[in-house]
């Protein structure tokens, strides 16, 4: 309660009671107590908001964080989308050494994107969720949420040496270049005879 607000209720009760209601009676007692409820409150508020701003201050994670938590998030998707890619008759046979060699490549390359990306711009990005079924290569595509532009894409092609068996060759494009230079992750040999369609189940 203010204080003028608790003042003229004071003086109210008392021209009214002609000072007949005592300094002890419950009235003055409920009037001084939601006075200091207030002001406590009003402390209590304060010092909460207090708490929370340095508790979220404490939480915020520095560049350096960020970026790494960036390219772990990018990295399961990315092996969600390659998951998806390869099908249920071609991921049996070559995830454990997609795993092993290729993974590895692909958060090498992702790290890299991400370290020489705009800082302010990194919330931007984004892994696509759409690989490409058949034949084609596109495994997923980092792109910027707002100018819809890829920034690095990754892609595996199917090649078949003559005279030799059908191999899968993952590798990436980056924007800087203009998506021109193959930069190699790894190669897994499938077999002698012709892979399934890619996505197929």
């Amino acid at each position: 309660m203010k204080k003028w607000l608790k003042k003229s209720a004071v003086v109210l009760v008392s021209v009214l009671t002609f000072g007949l209601v005592p300094p002890s009676h419950a009235i003055w007692n409920y009037l001084y107590k939601a006075d200091n409820n207030i002001e406590q409150g009003s402390t209590e508020t304060a010092a909460n908001l207090s708490s929370r701003s340095n508790a979220v201050t404490e939480r915020k994670l520095t560049d350096e964080e960020y970026s790494s938590q960036l390219v772990s998030e990018f990295l399961d998707e990315a092996e969600e989308q390659a998951y998806r890619k390869f099908g249920a008759k071609i991921r049996p046979v070559i995830e454990d050494e997609f795993c092993a060699v290729i993974l590895p490549n692909i958060e090498t390359a992702i790290a890299e994107t991400v370290r020489n990306y705009p800082q302010e711009k990194l919330p931007l990005l984004a892994v696509s969720d759409q690989p490409s079924a058949g034949t084609g290569e596109k495994i997923f595509h980092i792109y910027n949420t707002e100018t819809k532009e890829d920034v690095i894409r990754f892609h595996v092609r199917r090649e078949h040496p003559p005279g030799d068996g059908y191999y899968f060759n993952f590798h990436y494009h980056v924007a800087f270049d203009n998506f021109q230079t193959h930069r190699h992750l790894g190669t897994i040999y499938w077999d002698k005879n012709m892979p399934p369609q890619w996505m197929k189940v």
